[in-house]
């Protein structure tokens, strides 16, 4: 008499074989779900922040505006309403002065030099406004520009140039490579903050491009 053959331990029944092609199939429905939903939403984000930078640059590029209060030295408010403000807030392109207004910082070095020097050339003023067509606000959602002073000079290459700013590297811009230029020339010149700051009294961004030059 053949014996039986024993079924191996590892073998499986056809309703458990199926219920786990099922989860699996299910499973791979939820991520490919997921993803679309992923991309759903960045294709939301992406079409809203460009007609964002359109509607900025319809309605700010190359206008001109009356500046109502100065910040700091980077930063100022224009009399046109923004965001369910009376004003519009404006970060200056390409510079970074040493801040007044930050509670985490305090006052730093030169900085009340700085908002003085933009409150003398730009408050009560009439400044035209120019922008990146797409790239028109910072996380903060302040807007982004280039000032040009009643003068016809930039607010933004005038503070690297005397001395009341740093150029900022850590963002690309249009005149990104400018900015460097006149920061050297003015770091060569010893003008304004150059004459006697120190690594340590630096933002802490540009310190560590500082040290990473010495090293």
């Amino acid at each position: 008499m053949s014996k039986k053959a024993k079924k191996p331990a590892f073998a499986m029944s056809r309703r458990k074989r199926d219920g786990l092609i099922l989860a699996c199939l299910l499973l791979a429905a939820f991520f490919i779900l997921l993803d679309h939903s992923k991309l759903n939403n960045f294709l939301t984000s992406r079409y809203k922040l460009e007609d964002s930078n359109s509607a900025d640059f319809e309605k700010y590029n190359a206008k001109m505006f009356l500046v109502t209060n100065v910040v700091d030295g980077d930063t100022l408010d224009i009399n046109v309403p923004d965001d369910g403000k009376d004003y519009t807030r404006i970060r200056l392109w390409g510079v970074d002065t040493p801040e007044t207004k930050d509670p985490r910082t305090g006052v730093a070095f030169y900085g009340p030099e700085a908002s003085e020097f933009t409150t003398k050339q730009a408050l009560d003023k009439d400044v035209t406004i120019y922008l990146v067509e797409n790239d028109t606000r910072d996380k903060y959602h302040r807007l982004l520009a280039y000032i040009l002073l009643p003068d016809k000079r930039f607010l933004n290459e005038v503070l690297i140039e005397e001395g009341f700013g740093y150029a900022d590297y850590r963002f690309k811009h249009d005149f990104y490579n400018k900015y460097k230029r006149l920061e050297s020339s003015a770091k060569r010149n010893k003008k304004g903050l150059w004459k006697e700051v120190t690594v340590d009294k630096m933002p802490q961004w540009r310190q560590k491009y500082e040290l990473k030059d010495l090293n």
